[in-house]
């Protein structure tokens, strides 16, 4: 890990790293079109709350699911919300979608505190996006060496196997930047062949020592980990091994999941391999890397 990242200071509870909310009754959020009917509708604050309660979750980090800065200001209002709630969640904070690709729109919004209200990184939705170079771009590589200078990480999402070797070729040309792997990359569960594949593509981004990975959104990965419980096991391991529990975060990925908008569904499988490991190594992955990987500008 980066030597300027303070070790994650003693606390209780889990930080939910990797949560969605979103409000279907304004414009947006497409994707949506072509998923499970069950997820097509508004995913708010009030239903996951007592979801995430009984996890003992005190942080909830929120997710970009649309690439508009509607939605990064939707998800700073409903933080501030969260916040200001009396419930156990103390903390609520925002991977933002910004204008990658519009470099000195970038730096104004990076200059302004405003803009910036409960954000701790930056997502698109790059697997989605017509062109698969898209983070080799020229303006987008100028804004992610802007994010790096202002200590914010890029997550990268569904990689695997369209943007897996690319977050490692990002890692080596911008210096500074942390890359947060959203979900491992998405290992291929039920296809050996495949996952022999991602192995080595996710060894190979290991060696990056600015990259993280969530164990998160697993349970939706190929068909299923309920359905393939050798290949969850196998990809926790390979996580383990090439990236360790300090450079490992777990986040639920609600209200995606085998069952929309039953956060165990997605997470009961994962939390009990997690269970099984030494008490330090699930503090890290339930929230020391979050805490130091996760900061506020000016934190």
């Amino acid at each position: 890990m980066r030597e300027d990242i303070p070790a994650a200071p003693p606390a209780t509870g889990t930080t939910d790293a990797h949560l969605h909310l979103w409000n279907l009754d304004g414009p947006g959020y497409g994707w949506l079109e072509g998923a499970p009917a069950a997820l097509r509708r508004s995913a708010t604050w009030e239903e996951a709350a007592p979801q995430l309660t009984a996890l003992d979750v005190t942080r909830a980090v929120l997710v970009q699911a649309d690439d508009t800065l509607a939605d990064t200001q939707a998800m700073q209002a409903a933080a501030a919300r969260i916040e200001a709630d009396d419930t156990p969640i103390r903390r609520a904070d925002v991977v933002a979608w910004l204008p990658l690709e519009q470099p000195a729109q970038l730096a104004e919004l990076l200059a302004d505190p405003s803009a910036l209200t409960h954000v701790v990184g930056v997502r698109q939705l790059i697997h989605d996006h017509p062109d698969p170079g898209y983070l080799d771009r020229p303006a987008v590589r100028e804004s992610l060496a802007r994010l790096a200078a202002a200590g914010l990480p890029l997550d990268v999402p569904d990689a695997y196997p369209r943007h897996l070797v690319q977050a490692a070729e990002v890692a080596d040309a911008v210096e500074g930047l942390v890359i947060v792997l959203d979900h491992l990359g998405k290992p291929p569960f039920g296809d050996g062949e495949a996952m022999g594949r991602w192995e080595r593509q996710l060894r190979d981004l290991s060696h990056r020592p600015h990259t993280v990975a969530k164990l998160s959104g697993l349970a939706t990965s190929g068909i299923g980990a309920e359905q393939a419980p050798h290949d969850l096991r196998r990809a926790v391991d390979v996580a383990l091994e090439h990236f360790g529990p300090e450079r490992l975060l777990w986040g639920s990925d609600w209200p995606i999941a085998p069952q929309p908008f039953d956060l165990a569904a997605g997470t009961t499988a994962l939390r009990d391999l997690i269970g099984q490991l030494e008490l330090t190594e699930q503090t890290q992955i339930l929230r020391g890397t979050a805490e130091r990987i996760y900061r506020r500008v000016g934190d």
